[in-house]
């Protein structure tokens, strides 16, 4: 199986709105391959192309348009191709990405949605084809700096979501409230217009994050001295969480990156062959 991916930084004036743009190819044959996409901490708006993908929804198999958009995830989300399936994808932070592009904020995790971003699919599609990677990313960033010029940048989420991903998710509600400069209340009420979720939801994936990719670039990472630096109560408790966002244990978790890495390569971008 031929998987490449590769993730490229926005520009400044996207940075307090996107984490990263991304490529994705996966080659699966002609026999149906599946893959698990894990929760973060991050919104993602996913445009594909290929043999197309679908996901499976209450026990039946749902084909997705493109684009389509990830929320956030509180349980793992499994998907399903056939030979190539190539994607561009957009990391944008939770907080922010629903307000930029006119969206109620909702907790759908797999959300299809109508939106005039998708009259980029045909021009993207034809970048993909003729192999032009860097210039279909370079279509969707016009268009994500088109959109924030025209976006007041809400101060008080911003310097809430710099406080919490720079603590990875560790803070407390009211520092994450003081480094905006706002009371609980006001952050609360506006976090939760913004994403839909609350910060403290929000810090819950952060960490998980953490977590997860450590445990998958270094699987024999010690659970005590993660759960001590991430903030849990005590190792079960990170275990607790764990087990909540992945649907598996640490140790299983472990197992499955030793056993996968060298196939898929030392960098956990969020789908694990399943």
């Amino acid at each position: 199986m031929k998987n490449m991916h590769q993730e490229f930084q926005p520009p400044v004036e996207l940075q307090d709105t996107i984490q990263c743009f991304w490529y994705d190819r996966r080659e699966s044959g002609e026999n149906p391959s599946s893959f698990e996409v894990l929760p973060d901490g991050y919104a993602e708006i996913i445009f594909h192309f290929g043999s197309g993908c679908s996901f499976s929804h209450n026990g039946d198999l749902q084909s997705l348009p493109s684009p389509f958009m990830m929320g956030l995830l509180h349980q793992p989300v499994l998907f399903h191709t056939k030979n190539r399936l190539e994607i561009i994808g957009v990391r944008c932070f939770p907080w922010t990405v629903f307000d930029l592009l006119g969206l109620p904020s909702g907790k759908d995790g797999v959300r299809i949605f109508e939106h005039p971003i998708a009259q980029l699919q045909s021009i993207l599609q034809a970048c993909i084809h003729a192999g032009k990677i860097e210039e279909a990313v370079a279509e969707v960033q016009q268009y994500f700096l088109d959109a924030r010029s025209q976006v007041a940048r809400n101060s008080m989420l911003f310097k809430a979501g710099v406080a919490m991903r720079e603590a990875n998710g560790t803070l407390p509600v009211s520092e994450v409230a003081a480094a905006a400069h706002a009371t609980v209340r006001t952050l609360e009420r506006n976090f939760k217009q913004s994403s839909g979720h609350t910060v403290k939801d929000v810090s819950a994936l952060m960490r998980f994050e953490q977590v997860r990719n450590q445990l998958w670039l270094s699987p024999d990472s010690n659970l005590a001295g993660l759960a001590h630096e991430l903030g849990y109560t005590d190792q079960s408790h990170l275990s607790r969480e764990f087990k909540r966002y992945s649907g598996t244990t640490p140790a299983a978790f472990a197992r499955k990156a030793k056993k996968e890495k060298p196939i898929v390569n030392n960098d956990f971008v969020a789908f694990i062959q399943a």
